[in-house]
């Protein structure tokens, strides 16, 4: 182990036997969920949308659709990908599409940088105290009036609290002021809302010294854990589009 992430702290906390079963064990995953896969699209197919416009380059919205449709033909050749209920391949598609239309039309921002790799320590802004684990990850979007932009889809409408308290912004928010010296000015979500009617939402928060300090004492918990071998399982709804519950409901405690 080299180094933490914000989908590693996650992913700990949200059941850490699935943790151990990714990034120890390594099991191989037998499946991808449908989410998975249709978000992970999404995001490929902005990413690049976000690049041609750095370059300067005309982009126009069938393009846009075919690199999704690129993405998503290559995640199929990896893995098995597992639907739920009612779910219907060329439906997930459909319905991105329409997604990638609403951000294709909404008015954007001069960008500063898309998907920005980062590596940085990860240290008590108060007290100087020092984890020895470097964090990393990586920022969506980055605009030029330094406002830090995270990409999600939903199955329900995230709230402004949701916003306020997602882990990912704060550490991302410790990242970018741990790079450049000084706090982002904005952090956004821009969420993509699966309902009957396909919407898009922004969400605008910030961040301060104290939530800082507190993903700074979450980070040392959870590496702690890590290193002493606490790993057990949380059931929850979850639960149903694991790709590791096989070995979970073998799992004896070792």
């Amino acid at each position: 182990m080299d180094h933490l992430s914000s989908s590693q702290i996650n992913l700990y906390m949200q059941c850490s036997l699935k943790y151990k079963f990714q990034y120890i064990d390594g099991l191989t995953k037998l499946f991808k969920s449908s989410g998975l896969v249709f978000g992970s699209a999404i995001h490929s197919a902005i990413n690049w949308l976000h690049k041609e416009r750095m370059n300067g380059n005309g982009v126009t919205l069938e393009r846009l659709c075919r690199i999704f449709d690129a993405d998503w033909y290559a995640q199929k050749l990896d893995a098995k990908i597992r639907y739920k209920n009612g779910e219907q391949e060329l439906t997930l598609i459909v319905l991105a599409k329409e997604f990638l239309k609403l951000y294709f039309d909404h008015p954007h921002k001069e960008i500063k940088g898309t998907e920005v790799p980062f590596t940085v320590p990860l240290v008590n802004l108060s007290t100087g105290e020092q984890i020895d684990m470097a964090f990393e990850g990586f920022f969506d979007l980055i605009e030029a009036d330094d406002t830090i932009v995270e990409f999600k889809t939903s199955a329900q409408t995230m709230g402004q609290d949701d916003a306020d308290g997602h882990l990912q912004l704060t550490a991302y928010a410790y990242a970018y002021e741990m790079l450049y010296h000084k706090p982002p000015r904005l952090l956004k979500i821009i969420d993509f809302v699966k309902n009957k009617k396909p919407k898009m939402i922004e969400l605008e928060t910030k961040r301060n010294k104290d939530d800082h300090q507190r993903f700074f004492h979450l980070a040392g918990q959870v590496l702690r854990g890590i290193r002493q071998g606490i790993f057990f399982p949380r059931q929850s709804f979850m639960c149903k589009d694991c790709e590791f519950a096989e070995g979970c409901f073998k799992w004896e405690g070792k």
